[in-house]
């Protein structure tokens, strides 16, 4: 017998109960029922079971071929009592466990967790880490250079963001072990257990910076190894690379206003850069200490870049370099315009957070 392809795949249960019920008062059997369903239904036909259950009830007298409503087990863990007391628990101790909360009202772990969940709608999260506790004066002055930034951008619009030409430095290291989630693999019962070492051999590594606005990439520098950045070089790449770099990759830019957004590290605060950046004529836009959640390079940059050379290993620092460069070209611009683009979205949080670091 050629068995036929399944017509009516998209059913109900009712649907099928109800062509049992009408063939059942023809009088076909119940073998017969089910096997003229599954020429209909296919896959998604009841079991033949099923069929001498529903026959035996039309028998006895049922007409009906909905399910009956059933009142159910009445829900005792989740009373007003235990609520209250549970909601008391967890504002005294918030680290509190489920298996501690289900002690107290002597209500089962699973009774205790719906409790949670569902009633009393709390979830258990980690606390994020920011940089460093701001003082009450050092969220008023992030107020204030946000509220700034955000007029400047009011009045000019996204002239204003092109204007703006981000600079920061990163460590990069030969080798970085892949992340936990990276290193997540399918595992078979039967397949040994994968190791992965905490310790690794010690591995070289040297201090990257970036020049980037909303275009892309301007300029990536390496610091040599055995040497440190300081108020000379940090000058010295302004003038002999940076400057040429804006030169010849945005024609006309040096034209226009230039604002530097940099970090207050002592090289970029120090009086011989403030004199350089005099002479290039160029404005340093106002950038508080502790808010790498205000940089574009720390929030939206340096984490793909680390991700993206996670879990490969380089021989020398020119393998980095290379890597390096290679990703930064096969970026799109748009990751750069976005990532300029975010600082609106980011002065306004910080100012609705009244000045507190923000989530990176």
């Amino acid at each position: 017998m050629v068995k036929m392809a399944a017509k009516l795949i998209n059913c109900t249960k009712e649907e099928q109960r109800l062509v049992i019920r009408f063939l059942w008062a023809e009088g076909v059997l119940g073998a017969q029922i089910h096997l003229r369903m599954c020429a209909q239904y296919g896959d998604k036909v009841v079991s033949c079971r099923i069929v001498y259950e529903w026959i035996e009830m039309f028998e006895n007298g049922r007409t009906s071929v909905t399910d009956a409503e059933r009142s159910g087990r009445p829900a005792t863990a989740t009373t007003t009592t235990n609520e209250e007391r549970t909601l008391e628990l967890i504002r005294e101790n918030r680290t509190i466990t489920v298996e501690e909360l289900a002690g107290r009202p002597n209500v089962s772990v699973g009774s205790a967790d719906s409790l949670i969940h569902y009633s009393l709608k709390f979830s258990k999260v980690c606390s994020r880490w920011v940089p460093k506790e701001l003082t009450e004066e050092c969220k008023r002055r992030h107020l204030d250079v946000c509220s700034r930034h955000l007029a400047c951008y009011c009045e000019e619009g996204d002239n204003f963001l092109q204007q703006i030409v981000s600079g920061d430095e990163t460590l990069l290291h030969h080798y970085e072990p892949e992340s936990k989630r990276q290193s997540m693999q399918w595992k078979h019962p039967s397949s040994p257990v994968a190791k992965k070492f905490k310790m690794q051999p010690s591995a070289g590594k040297l201090m990257l910076t970036v020049f980037l606005d909303s275009q892309g990439p301007i300029l990536e520098t390496y610091q040599e190894r055995g040497t440190t950045v300081t108020s000379a070089t940090y000058c010295d790449i302004l003038q002999r690379e940076l400057k040429p770099a804006i030169c010849s990759k945005r024609r006309g830019k040096l034209s226009k206003e230039i604002l530097l957004l940099h970090d207050n590290a002592c090289p970029h605060t120090a009086a011989h850069t403030l004199e350089t950046l005099k002479q290039l004529k160029w404005e340093v836009m106002e950038h508080q200490a502790y808010s790498p959640d205000l940089a574009p390079s720390d929030f939206h940059l340096f984490g793909p870049l680390k991700n993206a050379l996670q879990g490969r290993r380089f021989s020398c620092a020119d393998d980095v370099k290379t890597a390096v460069r290679q990703w930064l070209r096969a970026q799109p611009k748009k990751l750069f315009a976005d990532g300029v683009k975010k600082f609106v979205g980011r002065w306004e949080k910080c100012i609705t957070k009244q000045g507190d670091c923000i989530k990176k």
